[in-house]
Parts: structure tokens; sequence; C-alpha cells
């Protein structure tokens, strides 16, 4: 039996147990999981020490380098991400709904488990854990499938954590890592619609277009983060300052950093000057319209390119605007989806802005970096998803649910 079936069959079988688990046990084993995280703290930072030196080696990016990197205290957050899922109330199990009809029949909408849930992800080792914490607690089985980078930090991680889990009480295969990092095992991944439920890719965009293409399991895109802040001409210039600054430069190489800024052409000539000094002074490269470069003289041309792109790095296309129409256009030609933020004090145009920007998650003077499930304060997340069936923007517990009709009788048949 192929390695990846052998996974497969004894996730399905773990789902079917999980499912039935009561929510003191799953918090027992979370509980249990973060514990372990902490107590074997030097075995992880070790295999992660591999890890870095090979990503150095072959040239990986300073932000790819951050995504990858833990020390003790990204540990101590994921442990406390599973102590705050453990907290989170239990959603497997809640009535949704529920009704009586004329002919006594009793009918609940219950919320239920996926089942067993893919995940296929890019250098984050941070994932692992969060999205095992995650299915956990929705009683769901998950086998993850990260990238070569990352193997030896996924590597103690999933043995640490499946096996605190199973010694609090989870079934054998709650938690599996594929330990094949080649491209037939994650092109056998997407074809194992027999035992997966449904897969979550969560990595840059030639990644989840590839699974979204390729894969006969049910998929949820977690699309890449092309990400907007738009200055009106109304803005608080001092606030819109300091949301540029912190959308930007907080964390570049993550999903809800800012990777292009709208400004109106009425703040532009005070504005720009203001920002550039305090984005360059911070290692930021500028990448501008014509417009833009007639005032940053500086600036690198920005190319039609440049509006599509997710940096994930200290890169900013900037571009003037006319107005808000403009800025609302510009996003929803280049925007990914995901979230778009407007600095402004007329009310008007912050209705008009969250009401025809079409993305996951849309601001009103704040910074997009808050897009994350536990930011949101829905405790860890799986992912942002850009796509508008079951579930769109922070992944969190609810979302990896489903539900079911369960209808109570005493003896009706239909005539």
């Amino acid at each position: 039996m192929h390695i990846l079936e052998e996974i497969g069959k004894k996730a399905k079988d773990a789902a079917l147990k999980l499912g039935a688990l009561t929510a003191g046990v799953k918090n027992r084993a979370l509980e249990e999981m973060a514990e372990a995280l902490l107590s074997r703290e030097e075995d992880i930072l070790a295999a992660n020490r591999m890890d870095l030196e090979e990503g150095e080696k072959s040239g990986m990016s300073p932000a790819l380098i951050d995504r990858l990197t833990l020390n003790p205290k990204r540990i101590g957050e994921m442990a406390q991400g599973l102590r705050e899922v453990a907290a989170l109330p239990d959603p497997v199990g809640e009535v949704v709904a529920g009704w009586r009809l004329p002919n006594g029949l009793e009918i609940q909408k219950v919320r239920v488990p996926l089942g067993v849930v893919g995940i296929i992800y890019e250098a984050r080792p941070n994932v692992t854990v969060d999205a095992a914490g995650l299915c956990v607690k929705s009683g769901n089985a998950v086998v993850l499938r990260g990238s070569s980078s990352a193997i030896n930090s996924n590597r103690v991680l999933t043995e640490v954590i499946a096996a605190a889990g199973e010694s609090a009480g989870l079934p054998a295969g709650s938690i599996q890592l594929v330990p094949l990092t080649d491209r037939e095992s994650a092109r056998q991944l997407m074809r194992m619609r027999e035992y997966l439920d449904v897969l979550i890719p969560r990595g840059g965009e030639g990644l989840i277009r590839t699974v979204v293409e390729e894969s006969t399991v049910p998929v949820i895109e977690t699309g890449v983060g092309n990400c907007h802040t738009y200055v009106d001409a109304s803005a608080d210039l001092d606030m819109a300052l300091e949301i540029v600054i912190n959308a930007k430069c907080q964390r570049p190489g993550v999903c809800n950093a800012m990777e292009t800024l709208l400004v109106h052409e009425a703040v532009a000539l005070e504005f720009l000057p203001r920002v550039a000094e305090a984005l360059r002074e911070r290692g930021v490269t500028l990448r501008g319209c014509p417009r833009t470069r007639e005032i940053l003289p500086d600036a690198e041309e920005a190319t039609e390119d440049d509006w599509y792109r997710e940096y994930l790095d200290l890169i900013l296309a900037v571009r003037v605007v006319s107005g808000l129409e403009e800025a609302i256009g510009h996003i929803n030609r280049y925007g990914s989806k995901h979230s778009e933020a407007i600095v402004t004090r007329d009310y008007q145009a912050a209705r008009r802005f969250v009401g025809m920007v079409d993305s996951a998650d849309v601001y009103v003077n704040a910074s997009t970096r808050f897009t994350d499930g536990g930011q949101f304060g829905l405790g860890a997340e799986i992912g942002i998803s850009t796509q508008k069936l079951h579930a769109r923007g922070p992944m969190s517990l609810r979302e990896l649910t489903s539900t079911k009709f369960i209808i109570w009788g005493e003896g009706q048949v239909r005539s």
C-alpha cells in the first residue's frame, strides 16, 4: 500500500471517531499538545535550525526566512494558540436552526465536522500546529503536507502534537504529516477524493492555482494577498501615515500586508513626500505611476504587472487616483479579494467603499494587518478564504464544519 493511501485510511478511520468525541476530550488533547510544544522546545528549534540553514544556502528571501523561523516566542505563541482554541465554544453539535412541521416532524439543522481535511502549505511551520488544533477542536482529522523548506520543523512538530493528542484520548491518525515533499506526492494528495473531504492550500499564487486547477478533492481557496490602502481626500494624514507604515512594514512577508497604496490627487502633493520618507527609512522600495513619480522622482517606474503583485517584501506600488471611484475600480480590477482599507473622515465615502469593494475584508481607518482569526477574536485560523462559497475571510472553527439535518418523528409517513 502506498504511504499516502495508508495515511488516508488512517485519517478516515480517525475522523469517524473524532466526530463523536466530547468537547472535554478535545480540549484536554489541545492542552496536552500545547504543553508538549513547550517541553520539546529545544528539539523543535534544532530541527528548525536545519531548515533555516538550508533556506539560507538556497537563497531564500528574507521575508520567507521570517516565515520559516521559529524561536521560543513563536513556539510559545503556537502553544497559546492551542489553549485559546481549547477555550472556544465547540461548534460540533450546535443547532443552527430548528422548526416543527404541521405533520409533527421536528427538524434540526446541526453543525457537524467536515471529516478529513487536507492542508497543502509552504514554509510556515506554525501552520502545522494551527491547522491541527483547529481540526481537532472541530472534530476533523487532518493530513498535513508542508513544503521541503520546512520538512524538519514539520516532522518534529507533528510528532510532538500527534503523540500528545493521542495520549490525551484522540484516535490514532487524527494528525498526520505527509513525509514526502516531491510534486508527485502533492498531485496524488489532490486526487485522494476517497479519503479527503476537503483540501485547503496555503501559500503563494502558484501553489493555490495548481491545487484549484488540478484537485479532484473539493477545495477551499485561500487566496494571495494583493492588499490595498486608499488615502481619501478627507483623510487625517497623520492617521494615514501610521496605517500605511503598519500595513506595509510591520510584517511584510504575510498575506495581509499592504502591497499597493492609492492616494487621492487632492492630498498626494502633501502626503506622498511624508510617507515616502517614512517608508524609505524602513527600507521600502517604491514603484510609482507617472503622477507619483512627478512628486517622487526617486521612485521606480511601476509596470502593469506591479498592480497585480503580491510582493511579500519591502516593495510598495503607489498610484495617484482622481478620487474614490477610481480607487474602487483599481482595487476591484487588480486586487485578490483579500483585504482593502480606506482612510477617510467622509462617512459617505466610507460607506460607498465598503459597499462597492469586492473583497473578503474591508477596513475603514485601520490597517489591513488585522485580517487574522486571532485578531478578529475567532482564535487561530486555518487561512483567509477569498472565495464566496462555504467560507470567506478568516477561517476558524465554524468554517471547518458543515451541517446535516436531523428529523425527529413519531411514525409519520408521506402520503
